[in-house]
C-alpha cells in the first residue's frame, strides 16, 4: 500500500521542541552566572581625623658586645650582672621589639651567653645574634 500525498498538505516545522530548549538553555545559563563572585580588594578611604600618635617608640633593642666583651644598651657601658634589668626597662618601653645582640667576633663566648639569658628570662620572643665587623 502506497501512501497517496496530497497536493493540499504543506509540510509545516514544529518549533515547540525548539523554543522549549531554548528556554531551558536560557534558565541555565541565568542561574550559573548568578553564583559567580567577584573577587576584589577592599579599600579604606583615609578619614579627615588627624592620625593619633603612638606612644611606643619604634626599633629594635640592640646590645652591642664589644672585642673586649664589655656589653653595650643604648651606649652605656653595663656589668653582666645588671643586662637583665637593662633589657626588662627596654622591653617596658617597647613590648614589641625584637632584640638584637651585635657581638664582636674576639668576644668571650660568656658575654653572649650572659645576654641570651637575660633575654629568655625577660621573655623575649624575636632574638638575633649578628657579628660586627673587625676593625
Amino acid at each position: 500500500m502506497r501512501r497517496r500525498h496530497k497536493a493540499d498538505e504543506e509540510a509545516e516545522i514544529n518549533i515547540t521542541p525548539m523554543l522549549d530548549i531554548v528556554f531551558i538553555m536560557l534558565i541555565f545559563f541565568i542561574v550559573t552566572t548568578s553564583f559567580v563572585k567577584e573577587k576584589g580588594l577592599e579599600v579604606s578611604r583615609p578619614s579627615n581625623t588627624p592620625p593619633k600618635e603612638l606612644k611606643q617608640k619604634k626599633g629594635p633593642i640592640v646590645v652591642k658586645i664589644d672585642g673586649s666583651s664589655n656589653i653595650r644598651v643604648q651606649g652605656r657601658l653595663i656589668e653582666p650582672k645588671a643586662v637583665q634589668a637593662n633589657l626588662e626597662r627596654q622591653k617596658a618601653e617597647k613590648p614589641d621589639s625584637p632584640l638584637i645582640v651585635a657581638s664582636h667576633p674576639d668576644a668571650e663566648t660568656d658575654a653572649l651567653v650572659a645576654v641570651l639569658n637575660a633575654a629568655k628570662a625577660v621573655a623575649i620572643d624575636s632574638v638575633s645574634v649578628a657579628t660586627t665587623t673587625k676593625p
